[in-house]
């Protein structure tokens, strides 16, 4: 992809859409997606409502392109490599307040418009994880740790459940370690359990 040369109609679109994207994250954070309106994201951007509409359509695909912005964190090498990598962001999460994924992970959870939205972005990530493991029921295991953490952090974070609330983080990760380890590194013999 070529870049735009600088003074360009399409540099200024790019600029502009970086603008609105960047305005848009801001008042989602702070409003949540039911709360936040065009208008206020033209405002936050120094655009018209109309302006916003022509580029993004609708507040739902504004939302999904927010989603699709932000940083996905990167995960390769082997399963035990990529567990070790969801780990260690796990951590990270773990051991501060990450207010603007709070947010956001709020409204995915009470929104139905905003959790549609989401869901592509946890697909590519889901899909990263599952490439790492070496066994036919890869993306199965990818979804289940992709849910694990995301459990993890909206009960630490959301619900503030006590006994995760208060955890050592460190803790947390050791007795997660295994569990990770095992769905992406250790995959058993794909035979199936037992019928229920």
């Amino acid at each position: 992809m070529t870049t735009p040369r600088a003074g360009s109609r399409a540099e200024q679109r790019r600029r502009t859409e970086a603008r609105i994207l960047d305005a848009a994250s801001r008042v989602f954070v702070v409003d949540g997606y039911e709360r936040t309106t065009i208008r206020a994201v033209a405002a936050a951007a120094g655009v018209d409502a109309g302006l916003v509409m022509h580029y993004f359509g609708a507040k739902q695909e504004l939302y999904r392109r927010v989603i699709d912005a932000a940083p996905v964190p990167e995960i390769n090498g082997t399963g035990a490599e990529a567990a070790e990598q969801i780990l260690a962001g796990l951590a990270d999460r773990l051991a501060s307040t990450p207010m603007a994924s709070l947010a956001l992970l709020r409204s995915m959870l009470t929104n139905p418009e905003a959790a549609s939205a989401a869901s592509d972005g946890i697909a590519r990530y889901e899909a990263q994880i599952a490439q790492a493991i070496p066994a036919a029921d890869a993306g199965l295991r990818a979804a289940l740790i992709s849910a694990v953490t995301l459990g993890v952090t909206v009960c630490r974070h959301l619900i503030k459940s006590d006994e995760l609330a208060t955890a050592d983080p460190e803790r947390i990760i050791r007795l997660l370690r295994p569990c990770l380890l095992s769905l992406a590194a250790r995959p058993d013999d794909d035979n199936p359990g037992p019928a229920d």
